[in-house]
């Protein structure tokens, strides 16, 4: 008995070291969030906590495309550290609440809208400047002041080391914002010696983005000047509210600032960051923010011997819990679409930034495996959002419709959860918001006119009575008109599991209505004008941005997109072997592009392959479903070591709101989601020995890969739970229900998967 006793004690003093240990691995190590701010990768290296309100982080330039963050490697110079950021965006906004620490006299004087700094801008070296999830640090050689920045869900903390002086302090410019946005209703105040506030409403990409905020700094200002007089440029007016704080400071002082934010008042600013920062330990921000990002990066665990690819990996997982951001205060309250002040359970957040256009593609299909709790939060978000403002969003951002992109993209993301068995929302009110996005219906939709008119387009009506969207009517005619009969499509299968007959009859035949656009003489979707005739002159490699028949792309991206019928697209095209042929040149052509203005966006390039823009996503897994999986293997196993690299240059494109790191994770771990909408994953490349994703119902999804090298990118056989899979293709229900995904890989194509 006590022999037993003895084994039992030391059994569960295993199990609790194992759990210690597993509790105490450290992914952190692998996050680099530089990765990306090269190039146009659009991203920041903030001090973040996943899904935050606030997003404290340096700004080194004001304008042009590459401030989209507010960050841009290539700089030398940081104007301040505000509090609001997109992440890898190719919109710009936000920037709100900059904070700069001063030593010595400053000029606040405006610089003019063309200049990138800011006139109290500090001179710094990358050699001096560090980033972790949830940390960022640099010396200011300008002032002799090395900042730190740390982050709550909705709280920042600034932790500040001076040198001696008795003139430093800090600027705090509330007129200061990204690319120059319009200021409205600034509202500045100094309401005790250590505690400023601040309100204002900013017109740009969100037509009326208000932010409250409410500083707390550890040390008594001995003097304060309020800079409000407003300037004039090129006979424009522009208001100003900026406050410099001065004190004195020994040698290595440390002074801490605390920063809440809020869109309902200056209160909810005041009671987000004290109930979550009460006290001045840095440390504890710091290591909690740590333990928040262990713990959503901990949901998959990967085995390899690559360095470069971990932190390629984790830094991948990092960017897609950046965004969306919680937009709840701390009690519940928010800004709902219709810009009242609403309340919701403070324990469930609403949510903001959602770039759906992007998304919709591998973000939340993502979301689905390893946390489905959290993307049906995001669901019923934009379920709140359609009831507060009348329609579903495109792209939404602070409270405010944007009517950026194109397509009904909260479609496929409602439909797939709900394909999938995640149907914590109100499924009723799901299905009148999917219908509504689908017609031309612009009946109580609250949002100013010229906002209303963006989102509600006349193409959908042409697309309801005429099946198709003549191109001499709209632009971006052809793009629109596949990305309506994908969402369709979706809408038919929603209403199919909800017994509705004659809309899912409906609802199949719009999402037949790709067929429209297909020109079977020259092999390409082509633009059909209200006549009936084929746009002319017609180039295939052609690209005049926002102004064409495609959106961000090219015939040659755009023809693919068809991804809930690809057989239907395989017999539109003649048959297999043409299909095959067809797919072959898009990914060996020229890259060479043509136009009037060619968009930035078609980037990424193999071949005619843009993996660094959306469209294109999908193209690659296409071979699976025409008898050639090796050629899946091969391009994925590219697109993965030419695309992405450890680096700040290490993204094709823009990130997107975590659409691109989501796309490298999923093939990754060797699968991808063609059709959301469709509970099926495309088998591509597994790049790791063994990935586990630690699935929330308690099962494990596991793939392993014997043989797995760089060199050995081809699949020779795939067990399923130890039984042999002979398609490649496997279910969102085998995911779910634990499986073993056991790849036997080799550095020559094979058969498996062919049918052969």
């Amino acid at each position: 008995m006590k022999k037993n006793q003895v084994i039992s004690i030391v059994s569960v003093a295993l199990i609790l070291f194992s759990c210690c240990k597993e509790q105490t691995k450290d992914y952190t190590q692998y996050v680099d969030p530089f990765i990306g701010t090269g190039g146009h990768g659009h991203t920041f290296p903030g001090a973040i906590v996943p899904n935050g309100m606030i997003q404290p982080s340096p700004d080194t330039r004001i304008n042009e495309w590459d401030a989209c963050s507010g960050y841009y490697y290539a700089d030398t110079t940081i104007n301040g550290f505000s509090h609001t950021h997109l992440s890898g965006t190719g919109c710009c906004d936000y920037g709100d609440v900059l904070l700069m620490p001063i030593v010595g006299e400053v000029n606040t004087n405006f610089q003019g809208k063309k200049s990138q700094q800011t006139n109290y801008a500090s001179v710094f070296s990358h050699e001096n400047e560090k980033a972790e999830a949830g940390y960022y640090s640099v010396f200011l050689d300008t002032y002799g002041v090395q900042a730190e920045l740390s982050a709550t869900k909705r709280g920042a903390i600034h932790r500040y080391t001076f040198p001696r002086s008795e003139n430093s302090g800090f600027v705090l410019d509330l007129d200061y914002s990204l690319q120059h946005q319009r200021n409205e209703n600034l509202q500045l105040k100094v309401i005790s010696d250590t505690e400023i506030v601040g309100s204002k409403m900013t017109v740009y990409w969100a037509f009326e983005q208000k932010i409250n905020f409410y500083a707390k700094f550890s040390k008594p200002f001995s003097s304060y000047k309020i800079v409000e007089a407003p300037v004039v440029e090129n006979g424009v007016e522009l208001p100003q509210a900026k406050v410099v704080v001065r004190f004195a400071t020994e040698e290595n002082e440390q002074v801490f600032v605390k920063v809440g934010v809020s869109a309902v008042d200056i209160e909810g600013a005041k009671n987000n960051v004290l109930s979550e920062i009460p006290d001045w330990n840095f440390d504890k921000a710091r290591n909690d923010a740590k333990l928040a990002w262990n713990k959503f990066l901990q949901k998959i665990d990967i085995t390899t011997s690559d360095e470069e690819h971990k932190k390629i990996f984790y830094t991948a997982m990092y960017h897609t819990a950046v965004a969306p951001n919680v937009f709840s205060d701390v009690d519940g309250r928010y800004l709902g679409m219709d810009h009242k002040i609403r309340k919701t359970d403070p324990n469930k957040p609403i949510y903001t930034i959602f770039s759906l256009w992007d998304t919709f593609r591998a973000f939340h299909p993502l979301y689905t495996i390893i946390d489905p709790d959290l993307n049906n939060e995001f669901i019923v978000s934009l379920l709140s959002k359609y009831s507060e403002g009348g329609l579903l969003p495109l792209w939404e951002l602070a409270g405010n419709y944007t009517a950026t992109m194109i397509g009904y993209n909260a479609v496929p993301v409602i439909v797939d959860a709900f394909m999938k068995g995640n149907r914590n929302f109100d499924v009723q009110k799901a299905y009148e918001a999917c219908l509504k996005s689908s017609n031309f219906d612009s009946t109580n939709i609250i949002t100013p006119v010229k906002m209303r008119n963006a989102l509600v387009l006349k193409s959908k009506d042409y697309k309801n009575k005429l099946g198709y969207i003549p191109c001499n009517l709209e632009h971006e005619a052809v793009a629109k008109g596949l990305e309506y009969a994908y969402a369709d499509w979706c809408i038919s299968q929603f209403a199919k599991e909800l017994g509705d007959s004659i809309l899912y009859d409906r609802y199949r035949e719009l999402g037949q209505g790709y067929r429209y656009y297909f020109d079977k003489n020259v092999g390409f979707m082509r633009g059909l004008d209200d006549k009936g005739n084929w746009r002319e002159p017609f180039n295939p490699i052609a690209s005049n941005h926002r102004e064409d028949d495609y959106c961000e792309g090219v015939a040659w991206q755009w023809t693919w997109f068809v991804p809930h019928d690809v057989q239907g697209l395989v017999d539109l095209m003649g048959g297999r072997v043409n299909f095959i042929e067809k797919l072959d040149t898009l990914f060996s052509m020229d890259s060479r592009l043509e136009g009037e203005l060619i968009s930035s966006d078609i980037s990424g390039l193999i071949g005619m392959y843009a993996h660094g823009n959306e469209p294109s996503h999908h193209i690659a897994h296409l071979y699976n479903y025409v008898g050639q999986p090796y050629k899946t293997q091969a391009l994925v196993d590219s697109i993965l070591y030419s695309q992405y690299f450890a680096d700040v240059d290490g993204l094709s494109g823009n990130e997107d709101c975590g659409q691109m790191s989501a796309w490298y994770i999923m093939n990754a771990l060797g699968i991808y989601q063609v059709a959301p909408g469709n509970p099926v994953y495309s088998i591509g490349r597994p790049l790791f020995e063994n990935s586990t994703v630690h699935l929330s119902n308690g099962n494990k999804f596991i793939v392993k890969a014997n043989n797995a090298t760089k060199e050995n990118k081809y699949i020779q056989s795939v067990l399923l739970n130890g039984a042999p899979l002979n398609t490649p293709f496997i279910t969102h229900e085998d995911i779910m229900n634990g499986a073993i995904l056991e790849f036997t890989m080799g550095s020559q194509p094979s058969k498996w998967g062919s049918g052969e």
